[in-house]
């Protein structure tokens, strides 16, 4: 049984090295355990824009557990009781979408520690997160594996970003480009100059705080940029748009004008 107190990612987060990631989206066990054999060091399994379940995310989570690869799960929202359900299947890092105050980082980080340190609800002997009562001392334990990553992605979290980097059990911080560029006035426009700028300066300020950085970068090059700039934790892909991709490149071989041919059956 691996050590379930042990999370290389966060521990490799905390020695600062830099840890290459991809999205996952399509919402299959199938694609995450394909995804987990390629040998990236963290995979997000998305639940806030994917149409994941819990049994989805589950099922994600039992497919990758063989491998090297560490999963994320970035739930929904913050709700109490969805941290706590998603703690218990087993998972042990969480990226948790729209923070934007110091006080709602201190609430997270309460609603993943067990009592006396947080309110996360005890159920451990019913829990996969405790192989069902099997792991002696869980409850004593649990926080050392646990990782807490908080995307900052609005002009307000941007403005209240010094005073929620010094909460305590906080990992990471994630900056989420759609939203923030949004939120800044440049809807679909992350490349703007401005939201570059601000992009990383926050990277800098994040890691100057002694957290790690994050982003997502579905371009080869504006990922090698945020990793110039210091981030250590970048999601270089979405495999939904890979796998988008890799079919329109394949079928632009033999349809190179993009016209519909019926195909001829052999029968």
């Amino acid at each position: 049984m691996n050590d379930i107190f042990t999370n290389p990612f966060k521990e490799g987060l905390a020695q600062g090295e830099v840890q290459i990631g991809l999205w996952l989206s399509s919402t299959t066990s199938y694609m995450a355990e394909i995804a987990a054999t390629s040998g990236y060091d963290w995979l997000l399994i998305d639940g806030e824009h994917a149409p994941n379940t819990l049994q989805d995310l589950y099922h994600q989570l039992q497919a990758m557990a063989p491998y090297a690869s560490q999963p994320v799960i970035r739930p929904v929202d913050d709700t109490r009781s969805l941290i706590k359900q998603v703690l218990d299947i087993g998972a042990r890092t969480l990226l948790i979408p729209m923070v934007e105050s110091a006080q709602q980082a201190r609430d997270i980080v309460s609603a993943m520690r067990y009592p006396p340190e947080g309110v996360r609800g005890v159920g451990a002997s019913v829990a996969r997160a405790a192989r069902w009562g099997r792991v002696d001392n869980y409850m004593a334990r649990a926080n050392e594996g646990l990782c807490l990553l908080i995307q900052v992605e609005s002009k307000a979290a941007l403005d209240n970003l010094d005073e929620i980097l010094e909460v305590e059990g906080v990992d990471g911080v994630f900056i989420g480009p759609a939203d923030l560029s949004a939120s800044l006035g440049y809807p679909d426009n992350a490349g703007h100059p401005e939201v570059q700028r601000i992009i990383e300066q926050s990277v800098r300020r994040i890691r100057k705080a002694g957290k790690a950085a994050g982003f997502l970068a579905v371009d080869p090059l504006m990922a090698q940029k945020c990793l110039a700039w210091g981030a250590n934790f970048v999601a270089v892909g979405v495999d939904t748009l890979l796998y988008s991709e890799a079919l329109d490149a394949r079928l632009k071989m033999f349809k190179p004008d993009g016209s519909e041919r019926p195909v001829k059956s052999s029968y």
